[in-house]
């Protein structure tokens, strides 16, 4: 009981810390939007990896974060199974006449929208699976780190509750595959790339996924049809075909880690 008691201090602590200290630095106050949202995503990159490398200090660096372990597998099996998760819903739903392309928004700084997603996507992988992941798994085990940070992962994106129980589902089996992706490929790399992939392309290129309101897009799209298979108001996210990706890729995962044990 003692030792869940000071893993709940400590994810409290390290959460509320990096909110707190977040909320209270400066905003940028360039006009460009494309700088002003890069600044937005700096900050709150800077004080996760401020806390992670406190609290790591804190534990005598006794909690192995996998930060940089099996850089070559890890940038791999990201853009590949990044492509795939992707790729298959997106085709899929072209296919049956679900999304359509109309056009191409001209987009002014479009890497530097880019660099703000990427940013974006780092902070959120070491909030959910690094420090915390990884202190929850050694004081306790696998099971409670991924219920723990897959709730904490739902919650930042809360916009899925209001949206319909497959947004959510979406949003939780996003979570677990990332999680299993990093148990396999033994380095938060991969699921970093991974999370790139499904918000850059499908965000500032597809305008599929949901980001910040000022993201742009590039694409002119379009999604009609059956709000079960389109996704409604969510798109990509909000579609059950991505729920069936999600638990293929998962059980494919699963089924990976344990042939390795072997």
């Amino acid at each position: 009981m003692k030792k869940i008691a000071f893993s709940i201090i400590k994810f409290i602590g390290f959460f509320l810390g990096w909110a707190i200290l977040t909320s209270i630095l400066p905003l940028s106050s360039s006009e460009n939007p494309a700088i002003w949202r890069l600044w937005a995503e700096i900050t709150p990159l800077l004080t996760i990896i401020a806390f992670t490398f406190f609290f790591w200090l804190m534990e005598k660096k006794s909690v192995r974060l996998y930060l940089f372990d099996n850089p070559v597998k890890g940038v791999a099996l990201g853009i590949i199974t990044g492509i795939v998760w992707l790729a298959i819903p997106v085709l899929v739903m072209y296919i049956a006449k679900i999304i359509h392309f109309d056009g191409v928004n001209s987009i002014d700084l479009f890497p530097v929208w880019m660099l703000a997603a990427f940013l974006n996507v780092i902070m959120q992988e070491l909030l959910v699976r690094g420090y915390l992941y990884q202190m929850i798994k050694q004081k306790h085990n696998i099971i409670a780190a991924a219920i723990v940070t897959t709730a904490l992962f739902t919650a930042l994106h809360g916009g899925a509750f209001e949206a319909g129980v497959v947004p959510v589902l979406n949003v939780l089996t996003m979570s677990m595959l990332m999680t299993i992706v990093l148990e396999y490929s033994g380095s938060i790399i991969a699921p970093t790339i991974m999370h790139f992939l499904w918000n850059g392309i499908g965000a500032l290129v597809l305008g599929g996924v949901s980001l910040a309101d000022d993201y742009p897009n590039l694409l002119i799209t379009t999604f009609t049809g059956n709000e079960i298979l389109s996704g409604g108001a969510c798109k990509i996210e909000g579609s059950i075909i991505v729920l069936f990706v999600n638990v293929i890729l998962i059980v494919l995962f699963v089924f990976l880690k344990k042939q390795g044990r072997k």
